[in-house]
């Protein structure tokens, strides 16, 4: 595989790990894999603030799960810019929470080539929506 189609498959299959429903629980140990240790992730929210990896599955965990009692996110459309052996991805995901509710967002990702492999340094998002629709060319 070469480097493009690498850095699009671990963008493109990153939330597949991170699904849950009746008879389905997450897999955090596929999702933590994505990442170079010390990764930052910046959710939607602000103030902006940075959580490790492990505290982005804890919260999940206990809030999300707490609140959906089914979570899928699929990546719909993505730009990636390349020099090197560094990266940056631009990506739209749909989301489907309890079933029903459909939720778009567009992640930024920061990645690396080291020992051979793309792994996720930074990854920070926010939600889209009629005040921020998701751009025509990440559909």
């Amino acid at each position: 595989m070469d480097d493009e189609a690498e850095i699009r498959s671990r963008v493109g299959e990153h939330f597949e790990a991170m699904r849950w429903g009746e008879g389905l629980e997450p897999d955090w140990e596929r999702f933590r894999a994505d990442f170079l240790p010390g990764a930052a992730l910046v959710g939607a929210a602000r103030p902006a603030a940075v959580r490790s990896v492990d505290a982005f599955v804890e919260r999940m965990e206990t809030v999300a799960r707490a609140n959906l009692s089914s979570f899928e996110e699929h990546t719909r459309g993505m730009k990636v810019l390349r020099f090197g052996n560094v990266a940056v991805a631009l990506a739209s995901s749909e989301m489907l929470e309890n079933g029903v509710d459909v939720n778009h967002d567009v992640s930024g990702y920061l990645l690396v080539k080291s020992e051979g492999r793309w792994s996720i340094v930074a990854h920070a998002w926010d939600q889209a929506g009629e005040d921020k629709p998701v751009p025509d060319d990440l559909r």
